[in-house]
Formats: structure tokens, sequence, C-alpha cells
């Protein structure tokens, strides 16, 4: 399985590429086994309580799970492409 990340997230992880180990059956697990990997993700994207902060995007083989699927309880096989976007302003 492997997560694309990108902008700061990509900084905090030391790569914009990132293979988790394991063998996660949801986006939730997926989601634990990045963090697990790479602490320094945690404060960027998850609030005092746990959960994704509203800013950042997270979407499993090109869709948001969370307007799509089953949220974190979404399913996902080895191959699995996941992504993590940070809020991206410009002007």
């Amino acid at each position: 399985m492997r997560w694309r990340l990108f902008a700061t997230l990509a900084e905090a992880a030391g790569d914009s590429e990132v293979r988790v180990d394991g063998d996660p059956e949801t986006v939730g697990e997926a989601l634990d086994a990045l963090l697990d990997a790479h602490p320094a993700l945690e404060a960027e994207v998850l609030d005092e309580e746990g959960d994704l902060y509203d800013h950042v995007r997270l979407l499993h083989e090109g869709v948001d799970p969370f307007a799509e699927g089953e949220g974190f309880e979404t399913p996902v096989e080895a191959g699995d492409e996941l992504a993590l976007f940070p809020p991206v302003s410009g002007g």
C-alpha cells in the first residue's frame, strides 16, 4: 500500500511516497500505519481529539472516502494508493 504525500506533509515524512507495513484492511488502519511509521505527521493531520483536520484531504484511489465511501472504514487492498493533501493557498 502506498501513500502519496504533498507539500508540508511530504516534508514532515521526509518523502512524497511512503509505503506502509502490515496489511491494513481499512483507510483508518492504513492511516494508523502511516502515522506509526512517521509520527511527525500526526500533529499535521490530526486534531486534539484524534480526528482528521477539516482542512486536510485524504483520497483513496483518487476518491474521497468520506464523501463516497465508508470514511475510515472504507476497505483497502494491498496495491491501493492513498493520498494526503494539506491546505493549499495561493493567489
